[in-house]
């Protein structure tokens, strides 16, 4: 018969083990995102790249695992790892560019991933995903577009043409 304290300490190692699979898991399947989604987009592989879901970032640098949030914890914890998605965007008018940064978090729940990008609704990607990503693709780039889409819509809207006021 085990000791409450044997039984603690194995529910502990059980966390534990589950935590750092799911870090390894999530980890693999956002390296593979992002190797992979330049093919998606059709653009050069050099504008993809993995940077940290906040703060500053530098899409030319390589992060390595500080891209990751686990790599900002102290000891490893069994929640969803996130990271950002920067993407460059050649400037038509001159030689400049601009970059764009969506989070993406991913946790493995059961038999698959349930991956968020920023606000796109939840997608289940299964454990085995071999080459099956196009919605988790498609999620990005639509995140990527409605942000520009929506300041279009604002920028045209007629409400906002004759000054400020109240709307009915």
């Amino acid at each position: 018969m085990k000791t409450k304290y044997e039984v603690l300490t194995d529910a502990i190692h059980a966390y534990g083990a589950a935590a750092f699979e799911n870090l390894l898991r999530c980890k693999g399947l956002g390296q593979t995102i992002v190797e992979n989604l330049h093919t998606y987009l059709e653009c050069d592989r050099s504008r993809v790249s993995i940077v940290p879901a906040q703060g500053e970032f530098d899409p030319q640098k390589d992060y390595g695992d500080d891209a990751y949030s686990f790599a900002q914890r102290p000891v490893i914890v069994l929640e969803p790892v996130q990271f950002g998605i920067s993407l460059i965007i050649q400037n038509s008018e001159d030689a400049g560019a601009m970059w764009l940064r969506t989070l993406v978090s991913i946790e493995v729940t059961g038999d698959s991933f349930d991956v968020f990008v920023a606000s796109q609704p939840i997608i289940r990607v299964p454990l085995d995903y071999g080459d099956d990503l196009a919605p988790v693709y498609e999620a990005i780039y639509n995140e990527f577009i409605k942000t520009f889409e929506m300041e279009v819509m604002e920028f045209n809207d007629a409400r906002f043409k004759n000054g400020i006021g109240f709307l009915p």
